[in-house]
Parts: structure tokens; sequence; C-alpha cells
């Protein structure tokens, strides 16, 4: 393409931000809910066009290459420069931002009452912020818009979140901060060392054995805290519960994809023998996040901190499956960062839905939605069974891979994230027991209504999705397929 498409995609919710502002500061004297109207109108068309520019993007995109295209470059100084491109690990990533994106703009409609306007630019310059993070192939323009992304999010989760939203949103950013310092480090490092910044010069940087222990450990600090693993995910439950519902949809089904994104991008090409080095630290980290996390969330009494500890499980069969070095393990990795997104994205959503109506996610306020709410009772089974791993939805697949593909690396490994299926079976179907069925002993459940349009066009489709994948998986794995090759190959020096 001649078009600098990848530069489209990444700057438009950016300039949709840019053009609200100046929507905003021109309005005068207009009412402050004509205006608002505006405002959201105007963000979720930025977005969904953002969305349309992204799918350009994928049908001019060769999934039989490994190698990165559509590749823009502009040189800055020295050997820094503002390189993008993409393999189709980065392609299926921005599609997912893309996607979440309007629909998380979209259930904001209603749920938030001040500053429309200050939220949904801050949303579309997050957005703008994630898509850079999968395009950049300069490690320092990669740093920026990795670190950036922080800022808007939070700001999310500190001005339109729950009451302890300062505490939850200081925590995010100075954990995430902390981790990401060490990663800072390392890339000053690598630059000196390579001469350049260049992501595709440093895949082929032999960097010495010692050297790749410190600069891996840097990465991974950084990593291991945006995913999160065991034991840095603290900050995450106390995220989620604080954060607005469109912010834990767009915290779960994208920000955590960033540190998977990172290993596979850079720690694994970059650093292979440090990577096989601590394989099984890693093996051991996800287990214990996967059976820990798992447990953690069954005594869960908050709807929303349930499944926050749900993610911190599944980010663990994303690193299993990145570690056990197999093409199947690899691919299954993949494939649950994408379907953990809308899992994730539509159960957060899920738990809005009765949020707005009832205002409080304790679990024990609910009981009986089924003869209330039987369109949500049934979206609501869909997405509980997707998370348990049903066959026939999409995190089936994910799950089955990783651990089929951590087997042939470990069998214990294997066998600590099968029990974790087991346990996620438990939380997630007592969940759903105790809030859907039984009978109504809540009075204010009595007069709930069911979803409405707005929800509907948000949960719908992310369930097309979980279906739609789960019965036809190769729609991601033929365009990921190659990039997952080529990581493994440079993994082995070939």
């Amino acid at each position: 393409m001649d078009f600098p498409i990848l530069s489209a995609v990444t700057f438009l919710p950016l300039a949709g931000a840019v053009l609200i502002m100046l929507v905003r500061s021109l309005a005068g004297s207009t009412s402050e809910d004509t205006v608002d109207n505006r405002v959201l109108y105007c963000g979720v068309v930025f977005s969904i066009a953002t969305f349309l520019v992204s799918l350009v993007m994928l049908f001019g995109f060769d999934r039989d290459n490994p190698a990165y295209q559509m590749t823009e470059q502009i040189d800055w100084f020295s050997e820094i420069s503002y390189k993008m491109g993409v393999d189709g690990l980065s392609v299926s990533l921005i599609l997912l931002t893309t996607f979440l994106t309007p629909i998380a703009l979209i259930a904001s409609l209603g749920s938030i009452q001040h500053r429309l306007t200050e939220y949904v630019v801050a949303f579309l310059i997050l957005e703008t912020f994630m898509i850079g993070v999968f395009c950049a192939l300069d490690l320092i323009l990669f740093y920026v818009f990795f670190e950036a992304g922080l800022i808007p999010m939070f700001i999310i989760i500190g001005v339109w979140g729950g009451v302890d939203r300062i505490y939850a949103s200081f925590k995010f950013f100075l954990y995430t901060l902390l981790g990401s310092l060490f990663m800072l480090a390392a890339i000053v490092y690598m630059y000196l060392s390579a001469g350049s910044s260049d992501v595709v010069i440093l895949e082929n940087f032999e960097f010495g054995t010692g050297a790749q222990t410190w600069l891996w450990l840097a990465f991974f600090a950084s990593f291991a805290v945006k995913l999160p693993m065991w034991p840095v995910h603290t900050w995450l439950p106390d995220a989620h519960v604080q954060a607005p519902t469109a912010g834990s949809v767009i915290l779960a089904g994208v920000l955590l994809k960033m540190g998977g994104y990172g290993l596979l991008r850079f720690s694994l090409p970059m650093f292979p023998d440090a990577s096989e080095l601590f394989q099984p630290m890693v093996f051991v980290l996800s287990v214990i996040a996967i059976v820990y996390a798992s447990l953690v969330a069954w005594r869960q009494t908050d709807m929303k901190k349930l499944i926050a500890y749900s993610s911190v499980a599944h980010m663990g069969f994303v690193t299993l499956g990145i570690f056990s070095f197999t093409e199947i393990g690899v691919q299954g990795a993949v494939f649950q960062m994408l379907s953990h997104g809308l899992i994730s994205g539509a159960l957060f959503l899920i738990v809005g839905v009765v949020y707005d109506r009832m205002h409080t996610r304790e679990i024990s306020a609910y009981g009986g939605l089924v003869s209330r709410m039987p369109i949500y009772a049934s979206l609501f089974m869909l997405f509980t069974m997707a998370n348990v791993g049903l066959p026939g939805t999409s995190g089936f697949v994910g799950e089955i891979l990783t651990m089929v593909g951590a087997f042939q690396a470990s069998t214990w490994a294997a066998a600590g994230a099968a029990l974790g299926v087991i346990f996620s079976a438990i939380y997630m179907l007592t969940l759903y027991r105790r809030t859907v069925f039984g009978e109504i002993t809540n009075p204010d459940v009595d007069v709930l209504k069911d979803v409405n349009f707005k929800e509907l066009v948000c949960l719908v489709p992310l369930a097309i999705g979980t279906l739609l994948f789960g019965v036809m998986p190769n729609l991601i794995f033929d365009l990921t397929r190659e990039s997952s090759l080529r990581v493994l190959a440079m993994m082995a020096g070939g």
C-alpha cells in the first residue's frame, strides 16, 4: 500500500478527539445536553470509522507473508525513527482494539453523566496509544505509546470511577509505571549496544547470554505487571472494581494483552537464551496464577472483582502457551488473548447492565433474574460458558491449545492448568446460579426490565464473535500462523 494506512488507523481517533474539543469550545451558549449528545455521537462515529479503516488494513494484509508489512518510516534523529509495520499478531490485536472501542463508547450512553466531553476524548486518545503499541517497529516509539496509554486510563478510572477511584487509579499507574522503568533502562542499553532502536535490527542483533538475562528480566518486569502475572496482579481487581464499565472493557479487553504481545514481539525473539532459561519460572508463576486466582475468584462477593480475578487466571494460560515454545502453544496463546478480549469485555458489560439498574455489584443482592430478564439471562449464560471453556465457543479453543502446547513442554504445568479449568467452572457457574436462578428475594429485582436496544447493540456483536471463532478458529489461525512460526524460528536461531 502506498497510502499510510497504519498512521491513518493509529491517529484517526486522535483527530476525532481534537475535533470534539473544538466542537465543545465552539458550542458557546448551546445547552449542555445538546453538546453532550454531539460529543458522544462524534466519538462513536470516529471509533467506528477507525474500525472500518482497520478492516481496509486487514484486506490489504498478506496472510502468507511472515515479514512486517505496510511499513512506514520517517527518520527523526540519529538511529531513532518513526517506524510502523504489522504482522499477523499486530493486525489481530489492532482489530480487537478497534472493535471494542466503539462498543465501550456506546455502552457509556446514559451511564456517564458528567464531563462527557473529557470522557470521550480520553477514550479516543487511549485508542490511538493502544493501536500505536501494536504498530510501532521502533523500540523507543513503542515505549512512548506503551507508557502514554497509562495517562488516559488513569484519568478514566480517577474521574469516572467508583468511591475508591483515586486509590485504584494511583495503584494502577504506579504499578505499571514502576515495572516499565526497568524496561526503559533495558531499551537504553540495547540502543547503545546495537546502535539502533529499530525492532528489525534488534531482532537480528545477538546479545550476550549474560546481557540477555538482565534484559529479559527488565522487559519481563514491565510485561508481567501489564498482563498481570502473580504476584504483581493486585492492582487489577481494584482497578476493575473502581473503573466505569467501559473502562473495564478496554482494560481487560486490550490493555492486558499488551503484556502478552510484548513477550512475543520482544522477549522471545530478542532474548531466546534467557527465555529458555526462565521457562520453568514462568511455568510456575503461570500455574500459580491460574489456580490461585481461580480460588480467590470463587470466594468473591462482588461480581466485578470475581471477573477481574478470572482475567488473572486466563492470562496465566497465555504465558503458559507462549513459553511452551511450540507452534500449537503460541497459536493458542494468541487465540486466548483475542478470545479473552471478547469474553471478558462481554462479562463486564453484563455486570454493567444490572449495575446501572440496581447500583450494586454484590452477588447477594440478586437472584431470580431469569424470570424478569430472560434475554439477559441467555446472553449471560453464553458468556459464562465461554469463560468456562465450553466446546463451540472461542474460550475452549484457546485454553485447550495452550494446555496441549504446555503438555509438550511440561506435564505438571499442563496438569496445573487443567485444575484451573475445573475451578473456573465452579466459580462461574456458582455466580450464574446465584444471580440468575432461584426465587426473587430482593423486591428491587422484581421490577427490573430486560436488556434494551443499546445494550443489545453492545452484547450481540461480542456474542457473534464468541461463537464464530469457536466454530471457525481458522479465521484467526490463518492470520497469525506465519507470525507465530516466525517468532519460534527466531527463538531457535533460524
